[in-house]
């Protein structure tokens, strides 16, 4: 049987002895106070408040990364402020301060207009439709347009945001929004509003409601409702860009809410970009029909 030979006691004689502590990470700072997990000791500098005395940096650092994130029901990161829904309110609102003062020329570049689009090539349209509404100086329906749009997403982006995570739910909207442009661009010759996206919306409300098992007749008065005033209005609302919106969105909507568990993100976002690329394809594929006479 091996034996380790005693070790002498150290004397207060040795060098290191008596040696004053110093931080780990300042040498030339003397300290008595020491980490709680790992024991190293630790200037004023270095520590950071734990349940129980103080942690150094490195520390807190390697904690923070086994904390399990908060995820929003259907992935991405938890939404406690739906910042993504005040965006993109304000972007309504400047875009129709802009158009007030600038209208002929923000309707002429930047509202849809099929034959704008199949002929000279300004697919940009197709996004920054859904971002202007009727101007005042069309009467009417010009404020009730924009406020409606305006109120709807007020109530109901923030739900959706938070089921969604903000990424997820800036994708529906701009899809939604896509959709009813491409519905246009077939069925209809040119609008300006953010109905496609809200219609993408209210379809979107469905589904998730369905799929969390919640009461969804309210959501299907409300979607039954804006449908019988869309086309009891035919005349001067775009029945093409809410049906586009309503189908896109409650689309998109079954990817988000229905992704198996496993590789939920990839399977999400590889969904909407079929989505998309499909509707990207249809407006390169076809000519608009309305403005042929085909329907």
């Amino acid at each position: 049987m091996t034996t380790q030979p005693p070790i002498p006691p150290t004397s207060p004689d040795q060098p290191g002895a008596n040696a004053v502590p110093t931080c780990f990470r300042h040498p030339d700072r003397e300290t008595y106070v020491r980490c709680q997990r790992c024991e190293r000791p630790i200037c004023p500098d270095c520590m950071r408040e734990a349940a129980v005395g103080h942690q150094c940096v490195e520390c807190v650092r390697e904690g923070g990364r086994t904390i399990r994130q908060a995820k929003a029901v259907f992935g991405g990161q938890a939404v406690a402020v739906p910042r993504v829904t005040y965006a993109l309110l304000a972007l309504n609102l400047v875009a129709y301060v802009i158009e007030t003062f600038f209208t002929v020329q923000v309707i002429g570049y930047f509202a849809m207009d099929s034959a704008s689009v199949a002929v000279n090539g300004e697919w940009y349209r197709l996004i920054t439709s859904a971002f202007l509404h009727l101007p005042l100086t069309s009467g009417g329906l010009a404020l009730t347009h924009i406020l409606f749009n305006m109120w709807a997403l007020w109530v109901i982006g923030p739900e959706l945001e938070r089921r969604l995570g903000s990424a997820r739910f800036a994708a529906l909207y701009l899809a939604s929004a896509l959709g009813g442009s491409v519905a246009i661009y077939l069925l209809g010759v040119g609008a300006v509003g953010a109905s496609g996206a809200i219609y993408g919306l209210f379809g979107a409300l469905f589904v998730v409601g369905r799929r969390l098992g919640y009461d969804v007749r309210g959501v299907l008065w409300l979607i039954g409702i804006n449908v019988a005033i869309t086309f009891l209005l035919g005349s001067i609302i775009s029945w093409q860009g809410h049906l586009g919106g309503l189908v896109t969105g409650g689309l998109v909507a079954a990817v988000l809410a229905y992704a198996p568990s496993k590789n939920r993100g990839l399977v999400q976002w590889a969904g909407i970009a079929v989505i998309v690329a499909v509707l990207l394809l249809t407006v390169a594929i076809f000519p608009p029909f309305a403005a042929l006479g085909m329907f």
